[in-house]
């Protein structure tokens, strides 16, 4: 593999790493880091480390979704106005921020230990 690819690659991953740190606020960030680390993972030239970071930012972006959509879930009942005052809307809605920080801190997480690696360009599992 030419060099200039190679650094084509890892500007990929630093950028799905930038965009993965911006999923934490909207889900739009999180398809285009999911995009740009699926580029790398169809390349059968480039560096199975850099594979390995492509297939962890996408895992990772999967399972963040899915946590977040799940957490979303619970915020339902605050759209009906006159179950607003019922003590089990609460409750969904507290469970709903439970789950939300769950999936925040996750995502955290994930680009923490993806990006200590990636500066050390080790593979991250």
């Amino acid at each position: 593999m030419t060099t200039d690819k190679l650094i084509k690659y890892r500007r990929y991953i630093a950028i799905s790493y930038v965009f993965m740190f911006l999923a934490i606020f909207t889900v739009v960030s999180g398809v285009l880091a999911y995009w740009l680390a699926r580029k790398v993972t169809q390349v059968d030239s480039a560096e199975v480390w850099l594979q390995a970071q492509a297939f962890w930012v996408m895992r990772s972006i999967v399972i963040f979704t899915i946590l977040a959509l799940f957490a979303a879930l619970w915020f339902i009942p605050l759209f009906f106005f006159y179950w607003d005052s019922a003590l089990w809307v609460t409750g969904c809605t507290v469970a709903g921020v439970i789950f939300s920080a769950i999936a925040f801190l996750y995502l955290l997480n994930a680009w923490v230990q993806g990006l200590s690696k990636f500066f050390k360009n080790k593979a991250v599992f």
